[in-house]
């Protein structure tokens, strides 16, 4: 009898052994990790990712200032977090009631809400929307109540409340094949995620490689395998911890400036079209407007106008074309400024006529540029061959893309890049050889025909005729900064590599004197009286949408005249025929908003810190 109970004793105490081991070899070795799952630490490490719930409160995306220093994304306030335990161990019903009640919202909603969540969540933040922001009463109230399951934490919100979506920042959304695409070494390294944002236009896409950072900041909260929470354990919070991110991209907009001349075009109704500002100094991008308005994850209009940067887009010029013709004539010498010419308000072949009725009479060149007359204009493009006219607008600009970019690798950067990637490229002639048609130089010297243009070339054209015929690639970035401040790479101001030889200074000053006479006397009178004295060309371009005959209007200019503070383009795309010129009043309340701003900080002394030359 005593043998029996010793060996039934004995293979109990066995197979007491045999588990012991089974389950320490479970904990405590690596193990063979399922393909899909691929986990770092094994099967310990696995059992506690079983039981904890983690929730993103700082994705670690690199932010955007303004040149002044101002944040245009990234801010962090105090939200609720509620993790998805079961509803028995969230706390009594008073407390729920009066947790509901800081929130606003009824019981019933609360509970609805929180039995349907199977992964832990911000309050308020569905749809796109970003979580509920907590007064600090709110939020100390909420920590007093002690709610299991719910806790005040801060989260990092990407666009601030008062961000209006700007198509040069852009958007991100999940990408994964584009991930898998690009970057499968740091996703099978773990440096990457495919459930990550990734930029999707504009600078967020471009710099994209910087921005994702180094890894975001995550909280883990601990549970059982019925979702009850495990006392003890609480709440642990992991992250990079690297003093040197996330990174901060300086950029070189004015954020006031843009705001208030957001706020304008849409006050004054500009439904399609963009308003650019440069600084005339270095061709710093100061503020670029494009409508319709960006609304990210949304499609709002028939054509899917709102997600292009109109600013980037290019269109047809019309009449500020004629800065570049009247270059030409001068660089070529096919006309001087002494020569008359005559307008009786027909041009006699190819269907061209002048906008005025019964014609200009005689005027000088000057006179035509200021009073934008289309005989004279077809006359010099006639007189032109499609070589002067391309190898003049190569010269300004205006052929290909003008955008700031690099053509190799540099710095941080292990591609070439270029900041403005969504930008269009100008053109002159699309038949390949050149033209020797009358009728096609005729057409193309007033800015018609295959002729296309982008609101930042016609600012940027201005800018190069205030800098003697020099073109500068308009930068939308000075500086990226470490997180502690420091500079990881600066991107200079530069000069347009391969636009030929520059136009002489004689011929940038008489076009600039074309458009101060202008709107002295000519086709922009209207728009005289204002803070500064401005100067600028008008243009109305023959377009079509949809088999419908539409206006593109146009107004290029700067000021103040005498002392050159920013280079400013409007274009009001897809206008009907015969309505007023919204671009020229567009171009005058653009430059008071900008002085009226300049008056504001002590006519301009504020100095930039993040612009670098």
């Amino acid at each position: 009898m005593v043998k029996r109970i010793f060996a039934a004793g004995m293979m109990i105490t066995l197979v007491l052994l045999v588990c012991l081991g089974r389950l320490a070899w479970l904990q405590l070795l690596p193990g063979q990790a399922p393909v899909h799952a691929k986990p770092a630490g094994g099967w310990k490490r696995m059992a506690v990712v079983q039981r904890q719930r983690s929730l993103v409160l700082d994705t670690g995306r690199g932010d955007f200032i303004d040149r002044y220093g101002k944040p245009i994304t990234g801010e962090t306030y105090p939200a609720l977090a509620l993790f998805p335990i079961r509803k028995e161990g969230r706390g009594s019903r008073d407390q729920l009631a009066k947790l509901a009640s800081i929130l606003g919202v009824p019981l019933e909603q609360l509970e609805a809400s929180w039995d349907e969540m199977l992964v832990p969540q911000f309050w308020g933040h569905i749809r796109g929307r970003a979580p509920l922001r907590l007064s600090k009463e709110q939020a100390e109230a909420i920590k007093r109540l002690q709610v299991e399951g719910a806790r005040v934490l801060p989260y990092r919100n990407r666009y601030i409340d008062s961000f209006d979506a700007k198509h040069w920042i852009g958007f991100t959304s999940e990408h994964p094949e584009w991930l898998e695409a690009e970057h499968k070494d740091e996703l099978e390294s773990g440096k990457r995620s495919l459930a990550e944002q990734v930029g999707g236009s504009g600078l967020e896409k471009s710099l994209d490689s910087l921005l994702h950072g180094i890894g975001g900041t995550w909280v883990s909260y601990y549970m059982d395998a019925q979702n009850a929470p495990l006392h003890g354990l609480d709440m642990r919070v992991s992250g990079p911890h690297n003093s040197y991110y996330p990174l901060r991209v300086v950029t070189t907009v004015d954020l006031e400036l843009q705001n208030r001349l957001e706020a304008y075009a849409d006050q004054a109704g500009l439904t399609e079209g963009a308003i650019v500002v440069l600084d005339a100094h270095n061709a710093d991008i100061a503020a670029m407007v494009s409508r319709p308005k960006l609304h990210p994850g949304q499609f709002l209009t028939s054509d899917g106008s709102e997600w292009v940067n109109h600013a980037l887009q290019a269109v047809e010029p019309g009449s500020i074309y004629k800065l570049v013709t009247a270059a030409a004539a001068l660089e070529y010498r096919v006309t001087d400024v002494r020569e008359t010419f005559h307008c009786d308000g027909e041009y006699g072949k190819y269907g061209l006529s002048c906008w005025k009725d019964g014609g200009h009479g005689d005027l000088s060149l000057q006179e035509g540029l200021a009073q934008s007359c289309n005989v004279v204009f077809a006359s010099l493009g006639e007189r032109l061959s499609a070589e002067q006219l391309q190898s003049t607008a190569e010269a300004l600009g205006v052929i290909g893309r003008v955008g700031w970019h690099k053509d190799r690798p540099f710095g941080p950067f292990t591609r070439p890049l270029r900041l403005l990637e969504e930008e269009e490229g100008g053109r002159l002639f699309v038949a390949h050889p050149l033209p020797r048609n009358g009728g096609v130089m005729a057409q193309s010297g007033i800015g018609q025909r295959d002729v296309r243009m982008t609101p930042l070339q016609a600012a940027n054209v201005i800018v190069t005729l205030l800098h003697s015929g020099k073109v500068l690639e308009p930068r939308l970035v000075s500086e990226i900064r470490y997180a502690s401040g420091e500079r990881m790479v600066g991107l200079k101001t530069a000069h347009a590599p391969g636009h030929g030889a520059p136009i002489g200074g004689d011929t940038a000053a008489f076009l600039l004197r074309g458009m101060r006479a202008a709107v002295e006397h000519g086709t922009g009178t209207s728009i005289r009286e204002g803070i500064w004295t401005v100067a600028g060309k008008s243009g109305t371009a023959e377009t079509s949408k949809g088999g419908k005959s539409l206006n593109h209007q146009w107004f290029a200019g700067y000021g103040p005249v005498k002392s050159p503070r920013y280079a400013v383009s409007v274009l009001a795309a897809n206008r009907a025929i015969g309505s007023g010129h919204q671009a020229t009043k567009l171009f005058r309340g653009a430059m008071d908003i900008a002085a009226a701003l300049e008056q504001e900080r002590g006519a301009g002394t504020q100095k930039a810190p993040g612009a670098s030359s």
